[in-house]
């Protein structure tokens, strides 16, 4: 995505700037606006904040989804136990390891230290802290929770991390079985079939229509395998260069939650983040439109996060959540009852976080039974080669035995 300079105003009035990254202009300003920064100037930079050098970026160390994780945790432990804010943040960054983390918490530090608030100082690294972390954030300093905040911060992005895990993993095995069968396929054509083939030459008979099939797309194998492996390489790199544009990504994620065993996971899994991320805005007290806002945000699929900010267009207007999320289409029966009784009741992110813990138990046992899932449609697939195959193979060599049996008679 591009990077836009922005500069702004935050709660205290005072001016601040840097460069976010975004699907465009007016997606930027909803992560500032978000944060509790009002935008004055946005507009698009080549580049990301100036660094020291070309060679920057490949000597910095990437700062992981667990050391945010585990900082949450310290955070908290440190506020909890009564440490100042400066004090917590300077003992972190000297215990961090990484040193691309290591000098980001020096800056927050530095910033704070400059009078600005920790929000606003946390929004100008979105790749490190998304847009519902520093929502997250901003209301614990409204609010006077921010330890509290960070706690559950902590938990929402363990249980991110395991859903995430879920997810590859329900798309792995079908994508390995998948390859598997394709390297075989290809191992059989360029070094099995060729030896058939030579052999059927010397019987100066007429082969049958699977066998001729048979070889011919072998011969077709050999000798432009050069070729298709490139035209392979191309396809492969020109789907990932699609999947990163906003409509590929949008496309992408669809189809994921189509396939036929790994996409029902797939959605379980995206619709008990929603719910927990939800849930979690909802009970530090971000009002419904902007907790939907951020929680679009969280959902790692793009689709999804469409249906998402039309239920935030229809909450704006005035509509219920439960009317929003029907209309949306992408929801369970579950999760609109859920959503029915928590608005009734007043306990919708209650309601929300039962509904994420259901969830996640489902992920974990269809995962457990997906071997057994996808077991039927290997074996049938599998039979299919090992038919047609065998009918291209020994035909020819039980037709020519009838010939042979046809003379003697």
């Amino acid at each position: 995505m591009p990077f836009f300079a922005y500069k702004g105003r935050d709660g205290r009035g005072q001016l601040v700037q840097g460069v976010l990254e975004g699907a465009d202009s007016s997606a930027v300003a909803g992560q500032l606006f978000n944060s509790g920064v009002t935008p004055l100037e946005i507009e698009s930079s080549a580049v990301r904040e100036s660094g020291p050098g070309l060679l920057a970026p490949l000597k910095r160390q990437k700062i992981t989804h667990t050391e945010v994780l585990l900082f949450s945790r310290h955070m908290y432990t440190l506020l909890k136990a009564g440490v100042p804010i400066m004090g917590a943040l300077k003992g972190l960054a000297e215990a961090t390891q990484n040193p691309s983390f290591s000098n980001l918490v020096r800056e927050i530090r530095e910033n704070l230290e400059g009078g600005r608030e920790l929000s606003a100082t946390l929004v100008q690294h979105p790749a490190v802290f998304g847009p519902f972390y520093v929502a997250m954030v901003r209301v614990g300093e409204f609010t006077g929770t921010l330890d509290e905040v960070f706690l559950r911060l902590f938990h929402h992005m363990e249980f991110e991390k395991f859903i995430s895990d879920q997810v590859r993993a329900a798309v792995r095995y079908p994508a390995f079985v998948i390859a598997t069968m394709a390297i075989a396929l290809v191992i059989i054509n360029l070094f099995v079939i060729p030896v058939f083939a030579k052999v059927y030459k010397g019987f100066k008979t007429e082969l049958p229509a699977i066998t001729k099939g048979m070889i011919g797309f072998s011969e077709f194998v050999v000798g432009y395998w050069p070729v298709m492996l490139v035209a392979l390489v191309v396809l492969l790199l020109g789907v990932r260069a699609y999947v990163k544009t906003p409509r590929g990504r949008l496309v992408w994620d669809e189809f994921k939650l189509k396939l036929p065993v790994a996409g029902p996971i797939v959605l379980k899994a995206t619709l008990a983040r929603f719910a927990r991320s939800f849930s979690l805005a909802l009970r530090s007290g971000v009002p419904a439109v902007q907790a939907l806002s951020v929680t679009a945000q969280t959902v790692d699929n793009a689709h999804v996060a469409r249906r998402i900010d039309r239920m935030r267009e229809g909450v704006e207007r005035g509509e219920s959540v439960l009317r929003t999320a029907t209309a949306a289409g992408v929801f369970t029966p579950i999760v609109l009852q859920m959503l029915a009784v928590g608005e009734e009741t007043g306990a919708l992110d209650d309601l929300l976080a039962e509904v994420a813990d259901m969830y996640k138990r489902e992920v974990e046992y269809d995962l457990k039974n997906l071997a057994s899932q996808i077991e039927p449609i290997l074996v049938i697939a599998l039979g299919v080669i090992v038919l047609i195959l065998a009918l291209g193979v020994f035909l020819p060599i039980w037709d020519l035995g009838n010939v042979a049996l046809g003379k003697r008679g």
